[in-house]
Formats: structure tokens, C-alpha cells, sequence
């Protein structure tokens, strides 16, 4: 009798503790339509049952191919139990986990659970450039200062955060309000400062002309009302008026300084947009079961990769 796929985390474990389960899971996921070459997209590829290794019928590099190539999961040692179960756990711990947890729990190196976490973390990334709203519908927009104050940090992780005399990272957020048919969705980046020019073109890259925006009061905002219905409220006297308020994006906030100040303690200004697309991820897949989140990361891992090189030279510079 087949084991019936887990709902939580014990189950997931005892799920993933059989090898030839894990192996399938990730192949189901990594080849949703069959397995194909990487390299040239052949499908009448070989399959060697002994090293669990798939074979190209065509002459080219690299005939050879696993499960993880072309994954965030490529050229790494860890077996896919440890990568199932790691994926589990940052998909589905709302204040997210920590390296050193994760090391522990899957008996692993630190390192090695730092890296991991940052590969499963580009998964989430959300990768469409679509504009959020429309005509009908309702953002709001704000920014945050997230992070400690510069004066307390090392020196040599000052120069890396030089935003005004607090030091602190500044990442702008817009959430797109839940209706009959969705629920609430979000989108944070990382932007260089509050000034009309930058928060003007914020606005307009990532929502659709026509939609309702609400902000606070800040002036950055004033030019907005050309192309959308923009209202605000001004937090020296009120926080609601009426459907009026930055309420929802406000929450999503709390729930990542929560997530950095109570898991990750310290985070690194030039990582901060991950930790910003792991708490996006889950707060909007927040409807979803466990198990849909974890299959939702699994499918996005395909076609992503981060050495570890890059991860700590910081090659990749967020956009």
C-alpha cells in the first residue's frame, strides 16, 4: 500500500526518509511534463537505474545528467531527504528558521544549511514582472526601514548600508488587497531612498495605471494622481478613513522584522531581499497547505542556481 503523501512535518519526514520516495518527488517536480535532456531538451533519454542518472541519446557535454541539474539543488552533496525536508521547513515556518536550526535538525554543517536556505530562498523569489492591480483594484504602497542602527554594526559592514544617519536597509513594499476571488498578494524591493523620483518610479514599474492607490502622507507620492486614484492618510492624526489606510502592508512589515529580529537576529544588508522574498512567499501562499507550499517551491527551483562563491562575494546584486 502506497504511504500517503505528508501533511506535516512528522509526516514528511517519515515520508522522506525513503530514498526511492525522495527521488521521485523531486523528479515530479524538477519534470512535471517528463524527463528531458537539460542540454538539448531530448526526451527519449536513458535511464541508469544504478545511479539514478538519466543518459542523452545525442553527442554533446554533460550526456549524463541527475535529478538536480538545473536546480537550485545542482552540485550539491546533501541527499535529496535532507533538500526535501529543508524546503519543507522554510516553506512553512511563518517566522522562518534560522541556519543553525536547520544544521541541527538535518545533521548537517552550518555552511552548509546557510547555503541551502539561500538556494531554496531564490526559489521563492517571485519571478513575474506583471504589474499587480488594474483598473477596480486596490494597492498600498509604503516603505520600511529595516535593520539595525549603523552605529552599532562592525565597521566593515557600514559602508554597505550608507542610507542617511540610521544606517538602515530601506525596502518599499506594495500589497495588492484580496477580493471575492483572491486573496491580499505583496511585492517588497529594496529601494536606495525616499525621494520623489525614486518612490514615483516604484510605484509606476510595479502597479497598473487605473488602480487605487493608498499611501500615507509623505510628499514622494504627490505625482501619483495622474494616472492612479490616490488617496492617503496621514498618520499624525489618523490611521484609517474609511477603506483608506496602509493597514495590510503595514502587517507584512511586523511579520518581517518578527521573522529578522526573532529568527535571523543579523542579517546582512546585501542578503535582505532574500529574507524579504521568503517572507513574501509565504505571506502570499499563506492560504495554501503545507504541502501546496512546499510543492510550489519545488516547481520554482528549476532553471535557478547560486554557488556559494557568489552567495558570500555577493556577485549578485539585487535588483
Amino acid at each position: 500500500m502506497a504511504t500517503p503523501e505528508p501533511r506535516t512535518l512528522v509526516e514528511a519526514i517519515r515520508y522522506f526518509a525513503d530514498d526511492q520516495v525522495a527521488f521521485d518527488t523531486v523528479t515530479g517536480l524538477r519534470f512535471p511534463h517528463g524527463v528531458h535532456c537539460p542540454t538539448c531538451g531530448r526526451t527519449d533519454v536513458r535511464f541508469i537505474a544504478t545511479r539514478r542518472l538519466w543518459e542523452c541519446k545525442e553527442k554533446h557535454p554533460r550526456k549524463q545528467f541527475s535529478v538536480k541539474v538545473g536546480t537550485i539543488m545542482e552540485d550539491s552533496a546533501l541527499t535529496l531527504d535532507k533538500w526535501c525536508v529543508g524546503l519543507w521547513l522554510i516553506a512553512n515556518c511563518k517566522n522562518g528558521i534560522s541556519s543553525y536550526e536547520v544544521a541541527r535538525d538535518l545533521g548537517i554543517t552550518q555552511k552548509s544549511a546557510w547555503h541551502m536556505l539561500h538556494r531554496i530562498r531564490l526559489a521563492m523569489k517571485v519571478g513575474s514582472f506583471d504589474k499587480m492591480g488594474g483598473p477596480g483594484s486596490v494597492t498600498e504602497i509604503d516603505e520600511s526601514y529595516v535593520g539595525g542602527k549603523r552605529k552599532n554594526m562592525h565597521l566593515g559592514k557600514r559602508d554597505k548600508v550608507g542610507i542617511g544617519g540610521a544606517g538602515k536597509a530601506l525596502v518599499a513594499g506594495v500589497l495588492k488587497r484580496g477580493d471575492e476571488h483572491s486573496h491580499s498578494r505583496v511585492r517588497a524591493m529594496l529601494i536606495a531612498d525616499t525621494t520623489t523620483g525614486t518612490l514615483d518610479a516604484f510605484v509606476r514599474d510595479n502597479v497598473a495605471p487605473g488602480t487605487h492607490v493608498m499611501t500615507d502622507a509623505l510628499a514622494s507620492y504627490r505625482k501619483l494622481s495622474d494616472e492612479y486614484v490616490h488617496q492617503f492618510v496621514n498618520h499624525t492624526t489618523e490611521y484609517v478613513r474609511g477603506a483608506v489606510h496602509t493597514n495590510g502592508i503595514e502587517n507584512f512589515w511586523s511579520l518581517l522584522k518578527r521573522s529578522i529580529r526573532g529568527t535571523y537576529v543579523s542579517v546582512d544588508p546585501a542578503h535582505l531581499l532574500a529574507y524579504c522574498d521568503e517572507q513574501a512567499f509565504r505571506f502570499n501562499e499563506r492560504k495554501d497547505t503545507d504541502a501546496q507550499r512546499f510543492a510550489t517551491v519545488g516547481k520554482a527551483m528549476v532553471g535557478k542556481r547560486l554557488r556559494y562563491k557568489e552567495l558570500i562575494g555577493h556577485e549578485a546584486t539585487p535588483a
